[in-house]
């Protein structure tokens, strides 16, 4: 089925997610931040070698993410390249900043993939698969960092009616949890997943008979996405997954470690434990955010939590390095790779990413 992910509806996220960030911040500096002028002294006083150190953690959207994308699909589609799919990485951590829940993500990472000659099954697959290893990877760190004593000292503050730091990220652990034991049952079961899909496209066909000619096209896609699915129930398949949740730390740094970096970079010296279990929480909380990229509560939340390290007039400066870090950087590149496309002749389509032609 095609998805209405075209040019002109990310440009308007794009709008949307600058307009809101912009606000978000703007908050901040009114209800966090003191004055004005503590703002630009903390702007004039950044420690710049974890400045460029931030920068290098931000491209880890297109190299940890593109890394982890080519050793699932190489299982699947032999022969891919590790440049193409950085890109196919990169751009679908783009797309997933501007549009709401992230649902541009896997459409993009698709369409991308297609571009560089891999037919949309093996895309699907591959997609799938990253997933199940951000999944995996969010459910085995939580409770390693728990089990290891990590992040106690948020038991000490309470967000409302007794709640605590800690208690709210031991709750968001729990969904990551649930989450990968159906994306392993899945991977374990491939067979009941595609009959799920053919039984759902069976009902839809009932419905319309256009609905039935599309799905009817199809059907030899979904049994070759579910022919890949199967390739990962061997051992092969297995280790190309154990890879692909260890690189989901990389291709999660710049969530993981741009609040450590920030307050570094503003000359405060924290436990870095502790940060990395907060940002593991505040990237739970914001990973189905309603608004594109999370922009507003994103800026709100994180100010929110990290206003116990951070000082009332450096919360604002804290705010835009650690945005910067985890998505800015990553909307600019990836708004000037999508102009360059536009340029060469992607204006004006408007059909659907994945609607060229049937598996």
């Amino acid at each position: 089925m095609p998805l209405a992910l075209t040019p002109r509806l990310l440009r308007r996220g794009l709008e949307l997610f600058a307009v809101i960030s912009l606000i978000g911040v703007l908050l901040v500096l009114v209800f966090f931040g003191e004055n004005l002028q503590g703002f630009l002294s903390g702007l004039a006083n950044l420690r710049w070698g974890w400045m460029l150190l931030g920068l290098g953690l931000a491209s880890m959207d297109w190299i940890g993410g593109g890394t982890r994308l080519w050793v699932v699909a190489r299982h699947v589609h032999p022969g891919v390249r590790l440049r193409d799919m950085v890109i196919a990485g990169g751009m679908s951590a783009w797309a997933a900043y501007l549009t709401p829940f992230q649902t541009g993500a896997g459409p993009t990472m698709m369409w991308v993939m297609r571009r560089a000659g891999v037919r949309l099954p093996e895309a699907m697959t591959s997609t799938f698969m990253t997933f199940v290893a951000t999944v995996i990877f969010f459910a085995v760190a939580g409770p390693l960092a728990i089990y290891l004593g990590a992040g106690k000292s948020l038991a000490e503050h309470n967000v409302v009616l007794g709640i605590t730091y800690y208690g709210l990220f031991r709750a968001s652990l729990r969904i990551f949890g649930v989450i990968g034991v159906v994306m392993l049952v899945t991977m374990i079961r491939p067979t009941w997943a595609r009959d799920a899909v053919h039984w759902l496209a069976t009902r839809l066909e009932r419905r319309s008979h256009r609905v039935a000619v599309r799905i009817e096209q199809l059907r030899e896609g979904i049994d070759r996405a579910h022919e890949c699915l199967v390739l990962f129930g061997n051992p092969r398949g297995w280790l190309a997954l154990f890879w692909a949740v260890l690189l989901s730390a990389p291709s999660h740094a710049n969530k993981l470690l741009a609040g450590y970096v920030a307050l570094r970079a503003l000359g405060i010296v924290p436990n870095f434990v502790d940060i990395l279990l907060l940002q593991t929480f505040i990237t739970f909380l914001l990973y189905f955010a309603p608004t594109p990229g999370s922009s507003g509560l994103a800026e709100l939340l994180s100010a929110a939590v990290m206003k116990i390290y951070v000082q009332a007039p450096s919360l604002p400066t804290y705010i835009l390095i650690w945005r910067f870090i985890n998505s800015y950087a990553t909307v600019i590149v990836g708004s000037l790779v999508f102009w360059r496309w536009l340029r060469r002749g992607l204006i004006g389509r408007e059909e659907a990413v994945l609607a060229d032609e049937p598996a």
